[in-house]
């Protein structure tokens, strides 16, 4: 099982105790440790980066210097790699949904392979990047997850197979498939029947002489929140046993780790900036909430329970509820969370596993900062 990541209060130089909260600390060697984890675990499999879960220069820095490649959702995100200096031929981008601008200009700068779930897509994606190569995003078997999945993408293999006919029609090159089996997925079990259904298509299409060359088994491997979790080794040991059963011919694999890589690696340290007791429970007001760093805490009903300590770490302990600074009632983090008794406005509370989905989905909502980042 997983063992609980270092904390990165320990981590953190005293230097840096004098700068103004709230700020996010990543540590880029934990990033790193994190890559070559899943590397040792998949390494028939080639990693890219989505971008979308930590895109700070820093990291992106990071994860190229190390062999990593990058998974976009936006012509933005390509261009902000293109602006530090990264080739976009190496660049998927594999958002099912596009808006045409986005597909052009990707395609004009290089990017030449694109992901697609339903018609209208293919048409514009042949409308703006003619002659792209185009992955299919087929629909992944609902199994529960930290952070669930709405469905939002992904079709059946028969809707994919008739897809996959119309993208070759439309001078497209059918080139791979691709899913998502959620994110913070906590068991590897769910890579199966999707690898299996890919497989599948794969048959059909090799049957009509279309031979794919590319299968992307998405993302979705989690981060430690506190929970017990199998370790990484047992979801390469599970989807590598799923390829060699399941697979008709060799195709190049790729996956799209996010918060595997970074959230374990990322610390928010905040200031409690007001205290109160509200029906027999302690609440502690911090200057990052829901709206301006921890949106994830909104989208999982306050379930994903991120690791917190605290500047007093005392021995004696009582319970909170964290709340942000927003005037919106539903600006909370979490609750009955144990932290030392007596923290008082001043105080510094640090929110551990913060290092995916936290900053990049920050707002200045009632005007209050979005963290700012600092990679050691």
């Amino acid at each position: 099982m997983t063992e609980p990541q270092p904390t990165l209060t320990q981590m953190i130089s005293d230097t840096i105790s004098h700068r103004p909260t709230p700020y996010l600390t990543v540590n880029l060697q934990m990033v790193k440790d994190a890559y070559h984890a899943l590397q040792r675990a998949l390494p028939q499999a080639s990693i890219f980066y989505a971008v979308k879960s930590n895109p700070h220069p820093d990291i992106v820095r990071c994860i190229d210097i190390i062999g990593g490649s990058f998974e976009i959702a936006s012509a933005t995100e390509m261009e902000e790699l293109i602006h530090q200096g990264l080739d976009p031929v190496d660049m998927l981008f594999t958002n099912p949904v596009k808006m045409p601008d986005h597909i052009r200009r990707a395609w004009n700068a290089g990017v030449w392979r694109f992901s697609f779930d339903s018609l209208i897509e293919l048409e514009k994606i042949a409308g703006e990047a003619p002659g792209a190569a185009v992955l299919v995003r087929l629909q992944a078997p609902r199994f529960n997850s930290s952070v669930a999945s709405e469905g939002k993408f992904g079709i059946n293999g028969q809707s994919a197979l008739q897809l996959m006919r119309q993208a070759k029609n439309l001078g497209l090159k059918p080139y791979g498939i691709a899913f998502h089996v959620g994110s913070q997925m906590e068991s590897p079990q769910p890579w199966r029947p999707a690898i299996q259904s890919a497989a599948k298509l794969m048959r059909q299409l090799q049957d009509e002489g279309i031979q794919l060359e590319m299968l992307d088994i998405g993302g979705g491997f989690p981060a430690f929140y506190g929970q017990s979790l199998p370790d990484i080794s047992e979801y390469g040991a599970c989807i590598t046993k799923a390829l060699k059963e399941f697979l008709p011919y060799k195709v190049r694999i790729v996956t799209e780790p996010g918060r595997f890589l970074v959230a374990n690696a990322g610390m928010l340290t905040a200031t409690v900036i007001g205290k109160a007791e509200r029906g027999g429970k302690l609440w502690l007001h911090l200057d990052v909430g829901a709206f301006n760093g921890l949106m994830e805490a909104l989208e999982t009903q306050n379930s994903l329970r991120f690791p917190v300590s605290d500047s007093l770490d005392a021995a004696e302990v009582q319970r909170y509820h964290l709340t942000g600074p927003s005037c919106d009632s539903q600006d909370t983090i979490l609750f009955d969370v144990p932290l030392s008794k007596g923290l008082s406005v001043g105080d510094q509370v640090f929110i551990h596993s913060t290092g995916a989905y936290t900053t990049c989905y920050a707002s200045t909502f009632n005007g209050f900062s979005i963290p700012k980042t600092y990679a050691a």
